[in-house]
């Protein structure tokens, strides 16, 4: 069996809808960030004020492609903008992998990232208007990369139960 990659934008559900999707069909989810943390002994915010972006994204292309050559069956959570860099958008074509983009609208994003985002650097700061703008302005600069994915599964108005189904239907 191939391995599993989500993507999409943060708030899209990528996290919990994998951890649903590992106890139905058996296989481990692996968080990039993480695993990024895990390696690093840093968090991610850490790594971004100690290093810079630049060589954040040099660590997530280092381990995603780690990921994609361990031996073993997995489903692997994208942070929103891996796709976005290293050409890591390449690397969800690959034929060793079914890669599943889950595509939420800007309202979904916004009602799901406004009630927790003060643990969500970008946004933290925002007043709602400014976060619906940068919400809108960030997936729109990332659709293309989200939309290499081999698949996409809308989640807008459906219980992660309901898209598991409908992930579960494109691995059958």
């Amino acid at each position: 069996m191939k391995k599993i990659i989500l993507l999409g934008y943060m708030g899209c559900g990528k996290s919990t809808i994998a951890k649903t999707l590992a106890k139905i069909n058996g296989q481990p989810f692996v968080d990039l960030d993480v695993y990024i943390e895990k390696k690093a002994g840093l968090s991610i915010n850490a790594i971004f004020e100690q290093y810079g972006e630049i060589k954040f994204r040099k660590m997530e292309h280092e381990a995603f492609v780690e990921l994609l050559n361990a031996p073993g069956q997995m489903i692997i959570g994208l942070g929103g903008g891996t796709p976005c860099y290293a050409n890591n958008h390449e690397l969800l074509k690959r034929d060793d992998v079914v890669s599943i983009y889950l595509k939420a609208s800007i309202d979904t994003l916004f009602n799901r990232l406004v009630v927790n985002k003060s643990k969500r650097p970008l946004i933290a700061n925002k007043n709602e208007e400014e976060m619906k703008e940068f919400i809108a302005v960030h997936l729109f600069e990332r659709s293309y990369y989200y939309n290499q994915a081999q698949h996409k599964v809308t989640v807008d108005d459906k219980t992660v139960d309901q898209t598991v189904l409908d992930i579960l239907a494109i691995l059958a």
